[in-house]
């Protein structure tokens, strides 16, 4: 229940209009008795913070808009996203929940500025983790074709409807890709965030590796090469050995499991 303001505590009145400045001067005045140049500098301080997180966690979209215009969005995110984490490392993770539901298109938007954000976004995540993969339980040398492949846990897959690893100040698409972009962006045991573009036929052998237990790679391939009905299932089976063979030198597969 909403405490009324005649009941909030001096102190608790002076820290929110404090902080409701700080977020958006232009509409909220700094609590009285405090001078303005230091206010300036706390404005400054914690919007440079921001804005440089922001900047660092979205280099190509950063690059996309004039300086005017990434201020003013920044700004807005700023005095108006309500962040569910107190953590500055969550800030991309709240900037990227902003532009997917809260910013309203504006004529210097790309149509693209969702999945582009969402893809750096992965990067950074990747970049950040703490997660390693345990090899309890793999051969990272095992044969991909006679034994169960498995997908490392630093490697993600997602599908696009732009090319958003080309996209770049001097490539801007206006309209989605005839067909659907799949990447797959990883983390190798040097720490290196990549990523690796599939074809709709890799892209299926990811999905069906992902909770895969029992089957092993080229029981796998067998499947897709009868889902596709090919008329030389081997075909396909001879190209998938090559794509899981690729898939380990990426770290993109940890190798095969063994038994318990």
């Amino acid at each position: 229940m909403p405490v009324e303001p005649s009941k909030i505590p001096a102190f608790k009145k002076v820290q929110y209009e404090f902080t409701a400045h700080l977020r958006d001067p232009s509409r909220n005045s700094a609590p009285e008795g405090i001078e303005d140049r230091r206010m300036k500098i706390y404005r400054g301080l914690l919007y440079r913070n921001v804005q440089n997180f922001i900047k660092s966690a979205f280099p190509v979209l950063r690059r996309l808009y004039s300086d005017k215009d990434w201020h003013r969005m920044v700004r807005d995110f700023f005095a108006n996203h309500r962040s569910a984490s107190p953590y500055f490392k969550d800030i991309s993770r709240e900037f990227l929940d902003y532009l997917e539901n809260e910013r309203m298109p504006r004529p210097e938007d790309p149509v693209f500025i969702n999945e582009l954000a969402h893809y750096e976004w992965i990067e950074i995540c990747l970049a950040n983790s703490d997660l390693e993969p345990d090899m309890t339980n793999v051969d990272p040398t095992g044969n991909l074709m006679h034994n169960v492949p498995v997908l490392s846990p630093l490697a993600e897959f997602f599908g696009y409807h732009f090319p958003v690893h080309k996209i770049g100040p001097d490539f801007q698409p206006k309209q989605t890709s005839a067909q659907p972009v799949f990447l797959m962006i990883y983390r190798d045991r040097q720490d290196k965030v990549g990523f690796m573009e599939l074809n709709s036929i890799t892209a299926k052998l990811i999905e069906q590796m992902k909770n895969n237990q029992l089957e092993t790679g080229k029981q796998l391939l067998g499947k897709i090469a009868k889902e596709l009905q090919h008329p030389n299932p081997e075909v396909v089976i001879r190209s998938g050995g090559k794509t899981l063979k690729q898939l380990r030198s990426k770290d993109i597969l940890l190798g095969t499991r063994t038994q318990n």
